[in-house]
């Protein structure tokens, strides 16, 4: 019941849009991602977080290649291992394969939260522009544009001009 209600109440608001009942609608679009990625300040949080991602991945590429080792290790060994010290080695192998998944995940929190750290403020900031440029432009309504929006004409995306207008202010 909720989904039908929701379903027409979308076509009623989509509708008096589409349909010109109020000739006053203007529509426009902005693909945050692609502004915040043009942006000075979105390309220097860009390269500190990629410059993050790699020094993590390096030092996890090499704590990877390690296990590796050490689970060869254990493969070549297995026949001359009495099967106590074998259940051990195998045990201990498990214990630093656990660790590391832990150490992956905690890392890729930790990127996750690095970036919300930086793209956060600028994030901020570009809601704030997009809002005085709408205003500006006298626009009714703003939509994301991204794979949601199967077709727009390029004249009603003002993207470029927020990216402008974001590098202008300080």
């Amino acid at each position: 019941m909720k989904k039908i209600l929701v379903a027409f109440c979308a076509v009623g608001i989509f509708g008096s849009i589409s349909f010109g009942a109020n000739p006053e609608t203007k529509i426009g679009f902005v693909d945050v991602p692609k502004a915040i990625q043009a942006t000075a300040a979105g390309k220097k949080a860009k390269n500190e977080l990629e410059s993050a991602f790699k020094s993590k991945k390096k030092d996890l590429d090499k704590k990877e290649a390690d296990l590796k080792k050490m689970s060869e290790d254990l493969q070549k060994k297995k026949s001359i291992l009495s099967e106590e010290v074998l259940k051990h080695k195998e045990m201990e192998l498990q214990s630093e394969m656990l660790k590391f998944r832990e150490e992956v995940a905690k890392s890729q929190t930790e990127i996750q939260k690095k970036q919300q750290e930086l793209t956060g403020p600028i994030f901020e900031k570009m809601q704030k522009i997009i809002t005085k440029v709408s205003k500006a432009k006298g626009l009714t309504i703003v939509l994301q544009n991204s794979q949601a929006v199967l077709f727009a004409k390029p004249e009603l995306d003002f993207t470029q001009e927020v990216v402008n207008d974001f590098n202008k202010e300080k």
